[in-house]
């Protein structure tokens, strides 16, 4: 992975307001560890984030390259803001979590998380992590850029055919009503589409419909 990537993490603020509060402690020891992580392997970290209703307006402005989640038991609100927020530009999403309820993993799948990691922070681990992440989202990406040049090109043919029926049609009718040959019909009426500016096969449905309308 190329490590001038601009990474942007998104967690619960690291300040407690209660020092009792154990599971908000451990939260923020998580973040802080994963941050130093980051900063050791030598990554970019441009941004830590709080998961609201902010957050589609800060990634637009930052546009990082990558966005890592760091969730516990808010997993699922987090994720909700991340997806809110890259919906309209897809990235990389990695989110990192000891919440051990498999429900969730369905979901991250679901909404394009590239990388659901339980536990497992260890600063060794990051960098592999990242890697496959970003790797598996490229494929991804990749895939759905060929089904849609592949639907493209379903969407052409249908319309070419379409197109070709429609001349076909109107080129028998002149071959019936004014005695041509095809060929003579398919030169005036390409006559027609140039004088008049128009695809052969725009030309070719205002014959049906007078001919329709005609009867």
């Amino acid at each position: 992975m190329n490590p001038s990537l601009r990474i942007v993490v998104v967690a619960p603020d690291l300040d407690i307001a209660d020092p009792h509060d154990a599971q908000a402690i451990h939260q923020a020891d998580r973040s802080r560890s994963l941050r130093i992580g980051l900063l050791e392997n030598g990554f970019n970290l441009i941004a830590s984030l709080p998961a609201d209703v902010f957050l589609s307006e800060r990634i637009a402005q930052l546009q990082p390259d990558l966005i890592i989640v760091d969730a516990e038991s808010d997993a699922r609100d987090a994720l909700e803001h991340v997806v809110m927020a890259t919906r309209d530009e897809r990235r990389p999403i990695v989110m990192f979590t000891n919440d051990d309820d498999t429900r969730h993993v369905k979901d991250a799948v679901a909404a394009g998380v590239s990388a659901y990691i339980v536990a497992g922070l260890s600063a060794e681990r990051i960098r592999p992590i990242l890697d496959v992440a970003l790797a598996r989202f490229q494929h991804e990406q990749a895939l759905l850029q060929t089904l849609a040049s592949t639907q493209n090109e379903r969407d052409e043919l249908s319309t070419e055919l379409k197109e070709r029926k429609l001349i076909d049609r109107a080129k028998g009718l002149l071959m019936q009503r004014q005695n041509l040959s095809e060929d003579e019909a398919f030169r005036k009426m390409r006559k027609t589409a140039m004088d008049k500016g128009l695809k052969l096969a725009e030309v070719a449905q205002r014959m049906l419909d007078v001919a329709d309308l005609l009867g």
